[in-house]
């Protein structure tokens, strides 16, 4: 049992159970009108029959192409994570470990952070001239590069403070056991940093499956993504509030399940290198 004759541990938990509150109490709403039929939602019955429907229309009606978009969202995010994780943790590495390029690194780091920092919708449209140019708009190629680019400077970052924990005397000792570096590299580096490829590939994966300004204007009716597909929900004379909220819920379990599988590893990346 919890122990409450501290004063400051009741309010603590009082305002830990509040903060909850708060984060989840959305999603339940959401959840609670995917269960309801239409004429329910619009007159804000809290009292009401349950109902699958919504999920059976999103999943299995002719009119939705939900189940193709899902695939859709998969497919570019695990190629752009897989691309992302390869870039970024060759370029980490290098940053690193080249200490005669300082000058170099520092300017390619400064970048990554000014890119960091521009709003993804500002480049939309510098993106969707350059893939019409090349015939590649409105397919998933043109997506996966883009959520590439936008995911890479995190990645990067993040590496480079797992390479930074690496003891040099390791791969000292394995320079003198005559590995070369590109051996270090794959057989005593890459080993050790795999929570950290744990942890940047799921942020990567999330980010990439949660993306919705460039998959907007980069995709075709065949090639959105779930966060495209679940806007197209609300059209012109119509709102179909239920199908929307079951949609909702649908596309929240992948990205529930990576953040489940990888929230230690995602922790200890974002605080690595804080304390000596």
């Amino acid at each position: 049992m919890l122990d409450l004759r501290g004063p400051s541990r009741l309010i603590g938990i009082l305002l830990l159970s509040a903060g909850v509150f708060v984060i989840l109490s959305p999603f339940l709403w959401v959840f609670l009108q995917s269960l309801k039929y239409e004429i329910n939602i619009l007159q804000g019955s809290w009292l009401f029959k349950p109902t699958s429907f919504n999920y059976a229309d999103v999943l299995y009606s002719r009119r939705s192409d939900f189940p193709e978009n899902v695939w859709n969202s998969l497919v570019v995010a695990i190629l752009s994570t897989s691309g992302v994780l390869i870039i970024g943790t060759l370029a980490a590495y290098a940053l690193v470990h080249f200490k005669s390029r300082t000058l170099i690194s520092r300017v390619f780091l400064g970048w990554t952070l000014i890119f960091n920092m521009i709003p993804p919708l500002t480049l939309v449209g510098p993106w969707y001239l350059i893939f019409r140019e090349l015939n590649l708009s409105g397919t998933l190629t043109a997506l996966v590069l883009t959520h590439i680019a936008l995911n890479l400077p995190m990645t990067i970052w993040m590496m480079m403070a797992y390479f930074r924990e690496i003891p040099h005397e390791i791969e000292e000792a394995a320079l003198v056991d005559g590995c070369s570096r590109p051996s270090i590299f794959w057989r005593v580096a890459l080993p050790l940093a795999v929570p950290g490829l744990i942890a940047a590939g799921v942020l990567a994966f999330v980010f990439s499956w949660n993306e919705f300004s460039v998959a907007l204007t980069l995709t075709s009716r065949h090639t959105a993504t779930v966060p495209v597909a679940i806007s197209r929900f609300a059209q012109q004379y119509e709102v179909q509030y239920g199908q929307m909220a079951a949609a909702s819920i649908l596309s929240t379990i992948p990205a529930l399940i990576m953040m489940f599988v990888g929230q230690r590893f995602i922790v200890r990346g974002l605080t690595m290198g804080a304390v000596k």
